[in-house]
């Protein structure tokens, strides 16, 4: 989960200080010497840390705090709006060329996901209404155009492909032509990488950026690499310029190092992050939302926005008729539990919830939740269809069938009725008109 070690390790700073009426002097360079260590744990760059304590500790010292009847909140408040500011103040969104046609050169070393990522960030742009093409100007990669076409593919996008031609620049002005002839409005330029940053890279982009003219020069990094991935979006900007970062693997990067340092270290914002392996694993990065995460205190919109993605409205509506036909079955059940799915997981949702890990939610408690959400799955698709719509047929004899099916025992699989049941009666509390809509998924998980 990204930012886990840091976030753990900032909150038991400021649960420190939270019992505390008043601050001295001493209590705050203590607590800034935790959080100074905690961020240089979490391989944030040097440099970085010593200004950004510098910057807080100043504002800690004025009178709001030390006058104030609530101080280890007004220090919380500095820290989060200071990590806003660090990772980039209020956000930069993705623009679009006013012209109305927009290319997208993707930048980056090999090895961080690019070519993945241009798949992703094409079914993101989907999502928001563009119609994107995919070009691959890959030509030395071996297999990098068959990926290319592979990642179209799944994401359902037009692919321009030239497998004859060898100078990516002439691709990528052929791609253009392409594009606008089928009537897309966005074309997303998949490009060659290196194992580093060398002068035959940087003068293939410089001509391919001066022939396309690019309306946003994204550079895709693995957030895994550490401060790695921050010198070489240093190295990128400074040689070829870029407009913004796209920092993949964040949902294995516990540190966070390199989503702290880098808007600092080369000016450039950080745009979207993947979170996943799968195609839709591409989310904007938030600045605010990512403080907020970090210190523990949620990111309700971020949840909202994700369970409009993953809960429609024809889907809601049925649903809520068969609630309130009574008709909820196991299969409706195994349904909410895909819309977490679909949300990235429950980790990533507990993630977003406020207090969750300060009430000692911990990483072991989500891999065991995850693992009773398959252990339940296994279960129901052990099920004949008839027991699905219909758990009352499970009398003893069909449980203990279903459990040796299912590789479980029968106090399982009466475990997983249990839940079922109790999902049943709490969920007729949202059957009124409307009221799954406003109150969607994993209501009925029994969690």
């Amino acid at each position: 989960m990204a930012f886990e070690s840091l976030s753990d390790k900032l909150q038991n700073v400021f649960s420190g200080l939270k019992g505390k009426g008043v601050l001295t002097e001493q209590d705050i360079d203590a607590a800034l010497r935790e959080v100074k260590l905690a961020l240089l744990e979490a391989d944030v760059n040097f440099k970085v840390v010593k200004e950004f304590i510098a910057q807080v500790r100043e504002k800690c010292l004025g009178e709001e705090v030390m006058k104030s009847l609530t101080p280890s909140q007004q220090v919380i408040k500095i820290v989060n709006d200071e990590l806003v500011d660090l990772m980039g103040g209020a956000g930069t969104k993705l623009t679009y060329s006013p012209s109305g046609f927009t290319t997208i050169m993707m930048a980056g070393l090999q090895g961080t996901g690019k070519t993945t990522t241009c798949g992703k960030l094409a079914a993101w742009l989907k999502q928001n209404g563009k119609k994107p093409m995919l070009a691959a100007c890959d030509v030395y990669r071996p297999a990098a155009i068959d990926q290319l076409e592979v990642v179209a593919k799944a994401v359902k996008t037009p692919v321009y492909l030239d497998r004859s031609e060898k100078d990516p620049v002439r691709i990528a002005s052929a791609a253009r032509e392409e594009a606008e002839k089928k009537g897309c409005n966005v074309l997303i330029i998949d490009t060659a990488g290196r194992l580093q940053i060398d002068d035959a890279l940087m003068e293939e982009l410089s001509r391919m950026r001066k022939a396309v003219k690019p309306h946003q020069v994204l550079l895709v990094v693995d957030a895994l690499t550490g401060q790695d991935a921050v010198n070489a979006a240093r190295g990128f900007n400074e040689r070829l310029g870029i407009d913004g970062i796209v920092m993949t693997k964040m949902d294995g990067d516990s540190r966070g190092g390199a989503a702290l340092s880098a808007k600092k270290v080369t000016g450039k914002p950080i745009l979207f992050m993947g979170t996943g392996e799968k195609y839709d694993a591409l989310e904007p990065f938030h600045p605010d939302r990512m403080a907020s995460r970090i210190l523990g205190m949620g990111d309700m919109l971020s949840l909202i926005e994700s369970a409009q993605q993953a809960y429609d409205e024809e889907q809601a509506s049925r649903m809520e008729e068969r609630l309130r036909k009574n008709q909820f079955t196991l299969d409706d059940f195994l349904d909410q539990m895909g819309q977490v799915r679909k949300m990235g997981g429950l980790g990533k949702v507990i993630g977003m919830l406020p207090g969750l890990r300060n009430a000692g939610v911990n990483q072991d408690m989500i891999d065991s939740g995850e693992a009773e959400f398959r252990q339940m799955e296994v279960i129901i698709h052990s099920m004949t269809k008839a027991e699905r719509n219909d758990p009352s047929l499970l009398n003893a004899s069909r449980r203990k069938r279903i459990a040796a099916g299912s590789g479980t025992s029968v106090q399982q699989v009466n475990s997983l009725i249990r839940k079922y049941n109790d999902a049943k009666k709490m969920i007729k509390q949202f059957t009124k008109p409307g009221a799954l809509k406003r109150n969607s998924m994993f209501r009925g998980l029994g969690l």
